[in-house]
């Protein structure tokens, strides 16, 4: 799959998620097999550009390339600026949210909110476009409501305005998470465009992965939700797209070690005080489907200093060779 001049290893995508898609996750998916991982949002409002959660966002730390942020905002002028800023911070790509149900990012007319506007969206994207020398890409929902659903409008719009990558999710703004996810809609859009269109929503296994790229003849898929507390679902989908066949799942040893990677990761990039809470919901997903999960969750959530934290997963997940000795 290629976006403007980057080729990448392949066609499987983190999806961009609030307070999830850091860097220490990105580098993760990444190196487990994501074939791109997009930032999550950073709003283009530059009243927030000097706030310590967007300084954070801001932050690149040693990712492999190509680097994408997305950012997000309503007013042309701004989102041109603030994707200026972000190359000059490294970044590689810039990604458009066009696609954010949130209430309080729709209520300051971003995100899903522009897809009612379709002016403005033209506006946004040529702004944007014009504004920096790095690819440019676009995500967006299916519409507001299962009413006004223009993806294929927003879509044209998008190509014709210098866009060079497109994912629509297959919901409205309306439906947020809810239902499931139609990919009829981008299968449409992919028939009458000559950029890369990439599917997402619901795309939760590797054979619903392989499913999707055969039933819409998209370019890629992104992956989000399903890769909470299982970054290995890259490396699953890619050997399943590449074999047909499934790879065995990872055992408590590889569980474990990456849990504690990832966990002090997050300590080191945010600092002990704000990684431990940051680790907090990561360490519930990664334990989800793990025996006594909860009782340890309601455990691990009331340590105070990362030496607590790690030691308390090393005990949940005793390691073979420590029982052994």
């Amino acid at each position: 799959m290629v976006i403007g001049p980057y080729k990448l290893k392949n066609n499987i995508l983190l999806a961009p998620m609030a307070g999830v898609t850091d860097s220490p996750f990105r580098q993760l998916c990444r190196e487990l097999g994501a074939g791109l991982a997009v930032s999550e949002m950073v709003m283009a409002n530059p009243s927030l550009w000097k706030s310590r959660k967007t300084q954070n966002r801001l932050k690149a730390l040693d990712e492999q390339r190509p680097r994408v942020v997305q950012i997000a905002g309503a007013n042309p002028d701004v989102m041109a600026e603030a994707a200026r800023l972000n190359v000059d911070h490294g970044a590689d790509m810039i990604d458009i949210n066009m696609g954010c149900p949130a209430k309080k990012v729709s209520n300051a007319m971003a995100g899903s909110a522009l897809l009612r506007d379709e002016l403005l969206v033209a506006r946004i994207l040529r702004s944007v476009v014009v504004a920096v020398a790095v690819p440019v890409t676009l995500k967006i929902r299916t519409g507001w409501d299962m009413e006004h659903r223009n993806a294929h409008r927003i879509a044209r719009i998008a190509e014709d305005s210098g866009i060079q990558a497109l994912t629509v999710h297959g919901r409205t703004r309306a439906c947020r998470f809810n239902g499931q996810a139609e990919h009829r809609t981008v299968a449409e859009i992919k028939s009458v465009l000559s950029i890369p269109v990439i599917a997402n929503g619901d795309i939760d296994s590797p054979q619903q992965a392989a499913y999707v790229l055969r039933s819409t003849a998209v370019d890629g898929i992104m992956i989000g939700r399903a890769a909470l507390g299982n970054p290995w679902i890259f490396r699953e989908t890619a050997y399943f797209l590449a074999t047909g066949r499934l790879m065995a799942v990872p055992g408590t040893r590889e569980i474990r070690a990456t849990l504690l990677r990832h966990v002090r990761g997050l300590h080191e990039f945010y600092g002990a005080y704000a990684g431990i809470r940051m680790a907090r919901k990561h360490i519930g997903w990664y334990c989800r489907n793990q025996t006594n999960a909860r009782a340890f969750q309601a455990l691990v959530n009331q340590a105070n200093t990362a030496n607590e934290q790690i030691r308390l997963i090393q005990g949940f997940f005793p390691d073979p060779q420590e029982l052994a000795a």
